[in-house]
């Protein structure tokens, strides 16, 4: 595929993550009696990077995220020159689907930006928990490298084939149950910059870290991975 069509793939996939699953957030969580609450956000961003995974991962791989494709240069998956491109097409989306959330979610009369927010990520006083920076900065590092190491295990040559998306979608999941008290979960600096970008402020003061922690976890989980459980080179 042309770096062209995989920045489309990476555009496209990414959109539908923010969408998706902070649209299910927004939208969705807190709904009156039948509100789906963190178990149905959490699965519906795991849903989101299943499915376009499945639809897109042969085109561009299916990152959709700039700390998976760190990591997987990381892990010796991916080349370095088109690290550029893929997170710019990454944050493109991310930007794209937080926009066009806000101006759905606008459309109703008791949705208050400054209020409801738009699932930012944040920490302290931006934390749903009020749960430290410390916290953030670790949670969203381990939680990141753990992803890496799902994804370059489930996509490794040896691992059963076609099985790959499932893992990596409810690997998603449960990342997203454990840290959305904490930071709201991102593991995703796109995911972060998006909604950042719209609501401003307290979040957009915030975004350094959801950058800093998910690459520093993509790229030690990239590596661990390459170091320890990758084949070695067989012998001449």
């Amino acid at each position: 595929m042309t770096i062209g069509r995989r920045m489309a793939a990476e555009v496209i996939g990414t959109f539908w993550l923010v969408f998706g699953g902070c649209g299910s957030a927004v939208l969705a969580a807190a709904f009156p009696e039948v509100g789906i609450g963190l178990l149905g956000v959490s699965l519906a961003f795991g849903l989101t990077v299943l499915t376009m995974a499945f639809a897109l991962g042969h085109v561009s791989g299916g990152h959709f995220n700039p700390a998976v494709t760190v990591g997987l240069w990381a892990g010796s998956r991916f080349p370095a020159r088109d690290i550029p491109y893929y997170v710019v097409a990454q944050v493109v989306g991310a930007i794209a689907a937080a926009y066009l959330l806000f101006c759905i979610a606008s459309g109703s009369p008791t949705f208050d930006l400054a209020t409801n927010g738009l699932a930012a990520n944040g920490f302290g006083e931006g934390s749903p928990g009020g749960y430290s920076l410390a916290a953030g900065l670790i949670i969203e590092i381990v939680l990141t490298g753990g992803f890496l190491m799902v994804i370059l295990g489930a996509t490794d040559v040896r691992a059963p084939a076609g099985f790959a998306p499932i893992a990596i979608g409810l690997a998603l999941t449960l990342i997203h149950l454990i840290s959305i008290p904490v930071t709201n979960t991102s593991v995703n600096p796109a995911r972060s910059t998006g909604p950042a970008l719209v609501v401003g402020g307290l979040a957009l003061q915030q975004l350094w870290l959801f950058w800093v922690a998910p690459l520093i976890g993509g790229g030690i989980g990239g590596a661990l991975y390459r170091l320890l459980f990758s084949e070695p080179p067989r012998p001449m």
